[in-house]
């Protein structure tokens, strides 16, 4: 973290970090003085996450402080070169690995004098594999008297979950760890003694050099949470317990001549392991190009165990030879799930997306940034997301950021270094577990302005979609938003016969002789035998369909089924089909009792939406509550088996727990 002359002592450094709902502010300060006899040179450098941005920094010597003035990066490195050449102190920040950038700043410090660097940086924390990561570069480079993190974090849904990890924590250190977490507070302190620093009992090198993470979750009741802070507003989405979708995937493999050595065996070893782990109701191809583009079958296929091992044997004869026709893999990439689409290869409710890995720019065929950024973009129509990954360094990094980017997708530098592999697979492992297609935030018009991007192709597992945006009316102090999204439809068919959970493209039958608990992502399906199915949605809505069984000597003897629902205020205002019609209160009037029937079970007519129903009272066996016999409740039952009483124009049902 610190550079220095020795004669510069570096006694005291506190990191002091901060979190209110996912945004990190962090203070560096360190303290040092030169105990020598003619003035020495200090040097502050710090690494600093790569999404952090600085906000403040201080330069204080013997009591007078010196404030700093940030600029933008551009501007920045023009002024530095200025100061640097006439002498004057300035900071820069740079590159300087996977995840950091690095501030630098030196100063001459007079002899016996003392120094205070203090650094304020900012940082929106990302949730990725469930978890927000705090993560703060250790290397202080020598024995410091006073050495502390401390982290101090209020989430306003509560915390669920802490833990701290560290690369530099042996079994020494990590005693000293102290965490803890309660209701919406949770707090983090790791302060060792300049002994307990030490690699040695008499060394003088330190033990803290490495990355100190923070990892944490939140409460998450419901899928949305929104928040306003002085007229502006943050929107948090991360639903849980959906089913997963079924995902399309095309690779897309640079296996040019750069690729030689390391680089392709890496890529083939991790790309083993990836479709190792496809599921079998994926679909998938593979895609290699070098001066011509090879493809390993003509068409996405599914992701058999078969079709799986015989991928398996093909990624492990890839060799690399020729140049680098980037456009033409992209485009047959970009080709192969248009055409599963078109031919409906793939399920309609799955997720399509594009991996692409290259080392190089493109140097055969077209070989025009713009021309293959627009081509991608043209034959794509924003329905594929793009994940453009770099290995190596000889590449234009910027130039697969862009072409994500427009392609609704991010790019990813993987290292040429010993965990290229992993690297892959941890990239990979991000997209793997597509929920939500086409998820569209939206807000009430002419009351907010300057929203960030609000609309999103995917929803993946353990990520969070984030939209923030000013509230243009003073007096307004609380908004709603509404989600649309695309996700596996769950359909409960149930007749007097049998029930069916369509769960995607999976099928599952039950008979009413079965006695069935079954937990799926987003409901609870409980079947009591030849008694009645109680349906539980995650967020608490209920309902139930009774299965009546009519007495052997009526003349009509035919078992039918009754339908009524719990908790209904916990439904969506979108609710349709037969759980909105009995959500929203029906018009209906009975309009007489039809003279002459049985007074135990009268005969009536009822209008309901300007139909005209035949209804008879009756009684119904209710086992929600006395499980054994049941209760009998009141009731009337729709002849013809209930046509007119269901809302026949709206049929769709919407996911509950996706609206907040």
């Amino acid at each position: 973290m610190w550079g220095h002359e020795r004669s510069i002592e570096i006694y005291w450094v506190k990191i002091d970090c901060s979190v209110t709902s996912r945004f990190s502010r962090n203070v560096i300060t360190s303290r040092a003085v030169n105990r020598a006899n003619v003035s020495k040179e200090a040097f502050f450098d710090v690494e600093l996450p790569k999404t952090a941005f600085i906000t403040n920094f201080t330069m204080t010597i013997d009591g007078v402080t010196y404030p700093g003035t940030i600029k933008e990066k551009e501007v920045a490195q023009k002024q530095y070169q200025k100061a640097v050449s006439s002498g004057r102190t300035a900071g820069l920040v740079k590159a300087s690995g996977r995840k950091t950038e690095k501030f630098s700043v030196s100063v001459n410090v007079a002899a016996a004098s003392k120094i205070t660097f203090e650094l304020t940086y900012e940082e929106l924390l990302k949730r990725s594999f469930g978890k927000y990561e705090l993560f703060i570069k250790v290397n202080p480079k020598q024995l410091v008297n006073k050495f502390e993190i401390e982290a101090n974090i209020f989430e306003p849904q509560g915390i669920s979950d802490l833990e701290v990890e560290g690369t530099f924590l042996n079994n020494e250190l990590l005693p000293l760890v102290q965490k803890s977490y309660s209701g919406k507070k949770a707090h983090v302190l790791f302060s060792p003694t300049i002994d307990q620093q030490r690699t040695c009992d008499n060394c003088t090198t330190s033990l803290l050099q490495g990355d100190f993470l923070i990892k944490y979750d939140v409460n998450r009741d419901i899928p949305s949470n929104l928040q306003i802070v002085n007229g502006y507003f943050v929107h948090f989405f991360a639903p849980k317990n959906l089913a997963h979708l079924p995902k399309n995937v095309a690779f897309v493999i640079d296996v040019s001549g750069s690729m030689w050595g390391s680089k392709i065996r890496q890529a083939k070893e991790a790309m083993i392991k990836i479709v190792e782990d496809l599921k079998e109701d994926d679909h998938f191809n593979i895609i290699l190009f070098e001066s011509e583009v090879r493809k390993w079958k003509d068409g996405i296929i599914k992701a058999t165990p078969e079709n799986v091992q015989e991928a398996k044997y093909f990624i492990g004869n890839i060799t690399e030879s020729g140049l680098t026709n980037f456009n033409g893999g992209l485009m047959a990439g970009i080709e192969m799930l248009n055409n599963a689409h078109k031919l409906k290869i793939v399920p309609e409710r799955s997720a399509s997306l594009t991996i692409m890995l290259s080392d190089g720019e493109a140097n055969v065929g077209e070989t025009d940034q713009f021309r293959i950024q627009e081509n991608a973009k043209n034959a794509s129509q924003g329905k594929y997301p793009l994940y453009s990954l770099g290995f190596g360094y000889n590449l234009d990094y910027g130039f697969l950021e862009r072409l994500s980017k427009v392609n609704n997708g991010v790019a990813r530098r993987i290292y040429d270094d010993s965990d290229a592999a992993l690297q892959l697979q941890g990239f990979y492992d991000e997209v793997a577990n597509p929920l939500l297609t086409d998820v569209a935030l939206e807000y009430p018009e002419n009351v907010i302005s300057d929203v960030t991007e609000n609309n999103f192709k995917h929803y993946y597992d353990g990520s969070e979609l984030v939209v923030a945006g000013r509230i243009t009316d003073n007096d307004l102090n609380s908004i709603t938003a509404e989600v649309k999204a695309h996700g596996v439809s769950i359909n409960l068919t149930i007749t007097t016969e049998q029930i069916i959970l369509h769960n995607g493209v999976k099928r599952t039958a039950f008979s009413w002789l079965d006695e069935v608990i079954l937990q799926q992502p987003s409901l609870t399906l409980v079947i009591k035998r030849k008694k009645s199915m109680e349906v539980s949605m995650d967020n608490g809505a209920k309902f139930v369909v009774i299965l009546h069984q009519v007495w052997k000597k009526h003349p009509l003897h035919r078992d039918f089924l009754g339908f009524y629902t719990l908790d209904s205020h916990r439904l969506s205002q979108q609710t349709h089909g037969l759980l909105g019609q009995f959500f929203r209160p029906i018009d209906f009037d009975i309009l007489e009792v039809h003279p002459g029937s049985d007074p135990e079970k009268p005969d009536a007519t009822m209008v309901v939406k300007n139909n005209w129903l035949t209804v008879t009272r009756g009684w119904q066996k209710d086992y929600t509550e006395d499980t054994r016999h049941g209760l009998n409740v009141p009731c009337w039952f729709v002849h013809n088996n209930g046509e007119g009483l269901i809302d026949g124009v709206h049929t769709d049902y919407i996911v509950p727990s996706i609206f907040g």
